[in-house]
């Protein structure tokens, strides 16, 4: 363990935790205790959490034909939680509201779209995303959809790729520069990734992604990708899930991958005889099973994936991205967001500076989502 420290970022932000499905679909609520989560609000008050981004995401195989559907179903869900506890959450939809819930007290509660297949080929139905407080999209998320490829099935010849945006979008990546919508570059391939960074005005993020150069998965950002996101403002949201911060750990966890694929589909067959959706939650607790077998990477494994990113975008285009709620497996030491201040602590005993540690702990984020907003005005 790094030595204990005294320092609390005045800020924290997360960029991306997947909690929603659980307001929709188990009916639990962010006041009560987390369970088997990784997100309660007593979670994030023990561990100094501001706010936090949450990812509504249809998944594309369950929901298909039903994308917007169950979009809106999750946008609402998060609307809801905020309704039934006004004086301990608020919904924000910009940096001002985000400092104005702080100096109140309250958590800030944002919303992340992810996956760009939820808004079905519309630029109508993205601006009334926006309307209802969606302020950034992940372009893709492991599938391509209709106008955008993902790094994630790359490999299927079975799916219809374009070399990353096609004409339709890049008109997205438009329309989200003139909303003051984010635009997310996690998930996305390298041609699409390319293709953003030509048509985009504003800074982009990427919102739940770590360094390819330590972790060989497609899903991370090789150097010379978070080297552009800082040239052009930007910041990478860095992710805790194990296989994207250790090596090691995602070849263990890939020779995992046969046995626990079958069980997937074992699953995905009983539920289509009962005649119900295969919930995150179900699916999630066989990966969870599975990531038991495992050994749980060390916290130096996210601490150097911090630190690679700060020595190559620089200190001021790095922040925090969980994927809270929507992974199986955490670095050694960190089992909720009330564990958010051994980060904080690993980070101040390699050096960092308080004022740098601020800007990790969400003051990057804050400042990019300043620009998006100055730019769409």
């Amino acid at each position: 363990m790094p030595p204990q420290t005294t320092l609390r970022p005045r800020l924290l932000l997360d960029a991306h935790a997947d909690t929603p499905q659980r307001f929709l679909d188990e009916h639990w609520h962010l006041t009560h205790t987390r369970g088997s989560g990784h997100l309660d609000l007593a979670a994030a008050q023990a561990g100094g959490l501001s706010g936090e981004f949450f990812a509504i995401w249809p998944e594309p195989q369950q929901w298909r034909g039903l994308y917007a559907d169950r979009t809106l179903k999750l946008i609402d869900a998060v609307h809801q939680e905020v309704r039934r506890s006004p004086e301990q959450l608020v919904l924000c939809r910009s940096v001002d509201d985000i400092l104005a819930a702080h100096a109140s007290g309250r958590f800030a509660v944002l919303l992340g779209l992810e996956g760009g297949h939820a808004i079905e080929n519309s630029l109508d139905r993205l601006r009334q995303y926006f309307a209802l407080g969606v302020r950034y999209m992940t372009l893709t998320w492991a599938n391509s959809n209709e106008w955008a490829d993902s790094s994630g099935d790359l490999d299927d010849r079975s799916i219809t790729h374009h070399g990353g945006l096609t004409r339709f979008g890049r008109d997205v990546v438009r329309e989200m520069n003139q909303l003051g919508m984010m635009v997310d570059v996690s998930h996305v391939s390298d041609a699409t990734f390319a293709d953003v960074l030509e048509t985009s005005h504003a800074p982009i993020i990427a919102s739940h992604s770590s360094a390819r150069a330590l972790t060989a998965s497609p899903r991370n950002l090789s150097d010379e990708m978070l080297r552009a996101i800082a040239s052009a403002g930007g910041v990478v949201m860095v992710n805790f899930y194990a296989a994207f911060i250790d090596e090691a750990w995602r070849s263990a966890w890939n020779v995992l991958a046969p046995e626990r694929q079958r069980e997937h589909t074992r699953l995905l067959q009983e539920c289509a005889l009962r005649g119900v959706a295969v919930t995150h939650a179900l699916s999630n607790a066989i990966d969870q099973r599975f990531a038991s077998r495992l050994p749980r990477p060390p916290l130096s494994s996210l601490i150097d994936h911090l630190d690679h990113i700060c020595q190559v975008a620089g200190v001021d285009h790095v922040g925090l991205g969980s994927d809270f709620d929507g992974i199986c497996a955490l670095p050694e030491g960190l089992d909720s967001a009330a564990d958010l201040p051994r980060v904080i602590e690993a980070l101040a005993s390699r050096g960092y500076t308080e004022q740098q540690i601020r800007g990790i702990a969400g003051e990057n984020l804050l400042r990019v989502m300043r620009l998006v907003e100055q730019a769409a005005s």
